[in-house]
């Protein structure tokens, strides 16, 4: 009897541990599937977090530049890729490895030594002019070790040039109220002196001084007009304009300058009618005109036409038979004070001004200007502007 009871006992432990390994292996095989399930939603969020940490540092403006203990690239974005015209797999290499700019290595080793350097400038070398501002500053540990390095590139080109531009601009201004105003003065001493007191000395140099106080004041009046246009401070009257009718009025106000060069005025315009202001118009033609007559040759022929275009515009242009534009002048012809020839230009009485007012108008009207021209062919200038 006690021996049935034992072996019923140890039938039942048997039968109990087989039930508890069994389940203990389940409980084990469950707790494996949820570790393996975390540790792949721990990898998954781990790529996750790289792809938006990489899609953030793509979506910059400026350069950024990651660098690891060792000066080795861990990190580039797409904005710096493009500022030096990168296409290559950087990781892993040296600065001076992917840029071969020396200068930067400079740089780092400030960096490392300052903890950090703000706008810093650099030219970068190349056929083209182009200007970077680098920011570079150490990343640190806990324990204030040195991680690595991380810079920015911001593209200073374009502020660059725009700064150049005002510095030519204030220069140019400069001068050419400079010339006239000492003309007068020396002028007005003169006549201060006694040589008033000649009739004929003194009715020249008044006339002198008349002829550089009328230059002064044109001069004047381009630039408020420029300054105007640029800064979006004037407002076009629309309406429609018949410019056959606009060319005959231009070319009786410049008939006399014309015939003084016995130039002949060739009117081709067909009865098209734009949209736009007609006071404007007037001045862009009749600096176009004038131009041609004052830089053409004498005897020569002076024509201005149009036709439509295909997206419904009118294009007009002004061609002259004169001496042409040399192919490197083509491109500056439009900028403010540029001339092919400065000595011709100043000795005509221009201000350097206005085929820079005739862009910006044909522009504020929404067109586009250009000049073709061969030497010894003459030279045709074109701007666009909507029909009615």
């Amino acid at each position: 009897m006690w021996f049935f009871l034992f072996i019923l006992a140890l039938a039942a432990l048997a039968g109990l541990h087989f039930w508890w390994r069994a389940k203990f292996s389940a409980l084990q095989g469950r707790h494996a599937a949820e570790l393996d399930s975390s540790q792949r939603r721990q990898q998954q969020n781990s790529v996750d977090a790289q792809a938006q940490q990489k899609t953030l540092f793509d979506s910059m403006l400026e350069g950024l530049l990651l660098l690891d203990r060792n000066r080795k690239i861990h990190l580039a974005n797409r904005a710096f890729k493009n500022l030096f015209g990168l296409k290559a797999e950087l990781r892993g290499k040296t600065i001076v490895e992917a840029l071969r700019i020396q200068e930067l290595d400079g740089l780092l080793q400030r960096a490392e030594t300052e903890q950090q350097v703000l706008d810093y400038e650099i030219k970068l070398p190349g056929l083209g002019e182009r200007w970077l501002q680098v920011n570079a500053a150490a990343i640190t540990n806990a324990a204030g070790e040195r991680e690595g390095t991380i810079l920015v590139f911001h593209d200073l080109t374009r502020l660059k040039r725009l700064e150049r531009q005002r510095e030519e601009f204030v220069a140019n201004v400069s001068h050419e109220l400079r010339t006239p105003l000492s003309l007068i003065k020396g002028y007005v001493e003169t006549l201060l002196d006694g040589a008033r007191n000649n009739p004929e000395v003194a009715e020249r140099f008044l006339k002198t001084i008349e002829r550089n106080a009328n230059r002064l004041d044109l001069l004047i009046q381009d630039l408020l007009t420029i300054s105007a246009l640029e800064s979006g401070r004037m407002t076009l009257d629309l309406q429609p304009v018949r410019l056959r009718a606009l060319v005959d009025k231009v070319f009786s106000h410049l008939q006399t300058k014309a015939e003084i060069k016995n130039v002949v005025l060739v009117n081709e315009m067909p009865e098209f009618t734009a949209n736009g202001d007609a006071n404007r118009l007037d001045q862009v033609l009749s600096n176009l005109v004038d131009n041609a007559i004052k830089y053409g040759r004498t005897d020569g022929c002076l024509v201005v036409g149009g036709n439509t275009l295909a997206d419904g515009a009118i294009e007009v242009f002004v061609r002259d038979d004169g001496p042409g534009i040399p192919p490197e002048a083509l491109d500056r012809v439009f900028e403010r004070f540029y001339r092919v020839d400065k000595a011709r230009s100043r000795d005509q009485g221009g201000t350097g001004l206005g085929l820079s007012i005739v862009k910006h108008i044909v522009q504020a009207h929404g067109g586009e200007v250009r000049c073709e021209s061969e030497l010894g062919q003459g030279a045709t200038f074109f701007f666009t502007v909507p029909a009615k």
